[in-house]
């Protein structure tokens, strides 16, 4: 299906003003799409990205597939200069032939497997997937250790993941639990059948980050990577728990990439260096992420994680295949899911 048809409910509602238009044309200014503040503190990249290199770049809470349905509504007329986004659609943004070829600062830092070998895509950090629990909103409940778990009465209502139509991590959430019961990138069926079932807990299903919901506890359970669990717990004292869940999980990716004629070029590439250099690389340690560059986690940072036997039931994958099985499972998702 073509892009503007998958995501037209997206751009029925996506309005460049003018203002914005001339803001993306200021000679020290850079728009990058999907750059949300409470996401993999963003905020602190931003802040420092301008207090470095002079370049301001807005906020921007799109998800990743708003962000790819923008680039590819504005291929005529590009308004972006930088997209950031999950891996699978980095790939399906170098096909659709919306982001340009650049190899930025420390490329042959990046191991291979996690760029496009032209630079179309590469790498900043990567998550794995997992259970983000507020434990003080469960009402008594035990903390969940499983997809089974999920299923269970006493978490009715208390269940959230992201539209996996339309954000990454909703996708790769759907990847995870279709891996876990059985299925492979070939067939989602078993994730299908699983949010069916899911269905019937009535769970929470918004479009958008949902970080803040979860420690306010409207939101008990999420389906969430790592680093949003440790950041809860260790910057913002939340009682908030990560699961890996005992069937097991994927690891994943997020990229960055230079958008095919971009109103500030140069400024773009300026802030992809960035995000790569040793400062760059040491705000996504520090947020507790794993950055693309291992040598930028710090001893400190390093101690929050789980143990490595935790991290072994979360899987690697081929992410060309899964950006390939994207589409057909959204539209699966949508047509079939309740």
């Amino acid at each position: 299906m073509n892009l503007k048809r998958l995501y037209q409910a997206v751009l029925a509602t996506a309005v460049i003003s003018a203002s914005g238009s001339a803001f993306a044309q200021s000679s020290d200014n850079a728009i990058c799409y999907n750059c949300p503040p409470e996401w993999a503190d963003w905020g602190t990249q931003l802040r420092l990205i301008e207090q470095e290199t002079g370049i301001r770049v807005p906020q921007d809470n799109k998800n990743s597939g708003q962000s790819l349905a923008q680039l590819v509504a504005e291929a005529s007329s590009p308004v972006a200069d930088v997209v950031y986004y999950g891996v699978t659609f980095g790939i399906q943004a170098m096909e659709e032939d919306v982001v340009t070829p650049y190899q930025p600062a420390h490329w042959d830092e990046i191991p291979e497997g996690l760029k496009d070998p032209e630079g179309n895509w590469f790498a900043i950090h990567s998550g794995t997937l997992g259970f983000m629990v507020n434990v003080d909103a469960l009402d008594g409940a035990p903390v969940p250790t499983s997809w089974e778990d999920l299923l269970k009465p006493e978490y009715r209502g208390m269940v959230g993941y992201l539209d996996p139509a339309s954000a990454f991590v909703g996708y790769v959430g759907a990847v995870a639990v279709n891996l876990a019961m059985g299925g492979d990138l070939n067939d989602f069926t078993p994730a299908i059948d699983y949010f069916n079932q899911l269905a019937e807990n009535d769970p929470i299903v918004p479009k958008q980050t949902s970080y803040a919901r979860v420690l306010s506890g409207e939101i008990p359970i999420l389906l969430d990577y790592d680093f949003n669990a440790y950041r809860a717990r260790h910057s913002d004292g939340a009682n908030v728990a990560f699961v890996i869940p005992e069937e097991g999980s994927v690891v994943v990716p997020y990229v960055m990439s230079l958008v095919k004629d971009g109103p500030n070029p140069e400024n773009g590439k300026q802030v992809l260096d960035f995000v790569l250099s040793d400062q760059g690389q040491a705000v996504w340690a520090d947020a507790y992420l794993r950055p693309v560059r291992a040598s930028a986690i710090s001893p400190e940072a390093r101690e929050v994680f789980l143990p490595d036997s935790e991290y072994a039931r979360a899987e690697a994958l081929d992410y060309t295949a899964m950006a390939a099985a994207q589409r057909s499972f959204s539209e699966r998702y949508l047509s079939e899911v309740r």
